[in-house]
């Protein structure tokens, strides 16, 4: 064992202690020689394998299939909408441009390495638009969060995908060997998006330290507020430094405005005014989205709040599968991920059955369930279901 996986399986389990106790779980293995030949086919190894159902039909009483705050908007974020709804017919402006500000005050850079979007997502396949429009590749972990990449290969860039390490972190040495002539991106997905494990801060602020030098480097932090400092995990410094790093955050996860659709990147000026050349982010955001997301960054109490609900259910659903044997994967987002024994289709079924909706992806061929960290009672009713249904 290496020094530096030694010391990176060191930080993740001191991480989950600090975030409230939980064990590391058994290593689950995603099959390392059928992803090493993943690894030569831009397909890579992860599928969406979740059948279509309406997530508003009566029988569904606990929706934990799509990574939402189920408590919110909170309530200063509902009234700054309502009272924008009457400015409804102006162009949202001169609220971008308040918020923007806020945004760089927080992050410790001036309004100029700002653009907001609606949502991170959009800013992701934004971004890609922009650098993927002559061809070239991008690199990234595999399993990973897919929007950016589905983006490159649906305009004509190529996909190299590089395996997680055996503790699920991205693997920072071989994705800076992959870079090559062609590259034009790195993306990083900390914490990853769908397993919910994290990369060490100090090795993730040193590989972007270097490998920016030649190649821009994206890091998608949609789930970073979930930790217990996000403050001593982003990479939001590093850009402030001059470093040609590009951080994605957004207000769908811990301030539960998913469907009111705004998030923001910081990166280099020079990068923020290539991106806007090309598409223009805040035309795409509404008063009444940023009104809410204007009020959300004020609500201190709300965004804490979240934290420790979150935090209450994911440790309350860790204890469940451990009691049930299903040997999870150690998280600090607001979702768990398993895999399952059974037949895909038939446990999604039978969870529908009693009223729970679910994400299930294959990974190396296998099937794997994640579920979103919903209130109290319904991840009681999620374990409750899964109890009945586990053999």
């Amino acid at each position: 064992m290496t020094k530096t996986m030694t010391n990176r399986r060191t930080w993740i389990k001191s991480s989950l202690l600090a975030a409230g106790g939980l064990a590391l779980a058994p290593s689950l293995s995603l099959g390392k020689n059928k992803v090493a030949a993943a690894t030569a086919s831009p397909q890579g190894i992860l599928r969406d394998i979740t059948l279509p159902w309406d997530d508003t039909a009566p029988a569904m009483q606990a929706r934990l299939s799509a990574n939402e705050n189920p408590y919110g908007p909170s309530e200063s974020v509902r009234k700054a909408v309502a009272d924008a709804v009457g400015f409804g017919n102006r162009y949202g402006h001169e609220d971008a441009a308040r918020l923007i500000d806020m945004i760089a005050e927080k992050e410790g850079v001036t309004r100029d390495y700002i653009m907001l979007g609606p949502g991170s997502t959009d800013l992701l396949e934004k971004t890609a638009i922009s650098l993927f429009l002559k061809g070239g590749n991008i690199v990234s972990a595999d399993p990973s969060y897919m929007s950016m990449m589905n983006t490159t290969r649906a305009i004509g860039g190529t996909w190299k995908p590089v395996p997680l390490t055996a503790d699920y972190a991205h693997d920072l040495d071989a994705m800076a060997a992959a870079v090559d002539s062609e590259t034009r991106l790195i993306y990083v997905c900390n914490p990853n998006n769908p397993l919910g494990s994290i990369t060490s801060a100090a090795a993730l602020k040193q590989f972007c330290s270097t490998v920016s030098a030649k190649v821009p480097v994206f890091i998608d932090e949609a789930y970073l507020e979930f930790l217990p400092d996000p403050a001593a995990n982003t990479m939001v410094g590093l850009v402030a430094q001059g470093k040609d790093v590009i951080v994605a955050r957004t207000f769908s996860k811990i301030h539960s405005m998913a469907g009111l659709r705004i998030g923001y990147i910081v990166a280099q000026p020079e990068r923020i005014k290539s991106l806007n050349s090309i598409v223009r982010g805040t035309m795409g955001l509404c008063v009444t989205s940023l009104s809410g997301a204007i009020a959300s960054m004020q609500d201190k109490a709300f965004q804490e709040n979240s934290r420790k609900l979150n935090l209450e259910c994911r440790e309350y659903l860790c204890n469940e599968l451990k009691t049930l044997g299903y040997p999870y994967i150690p998280s600090l987002t607001n979702f768990v991920i398993f895999p399952i024994k059974s037949d895909a289709q038939a446990f999604q079924g039978k969870l529908r059955e009693g009223g729970v909706s679910v994400r299930m992806f294959e990974i190396d061929e296998k099937p794997w369930c994640r579920v979103s960290m919903g209130t109290m009672p319904e991840m009681e009713l999620f374990t409750n279901v899964l109890k009945k249904i586990t053999v």
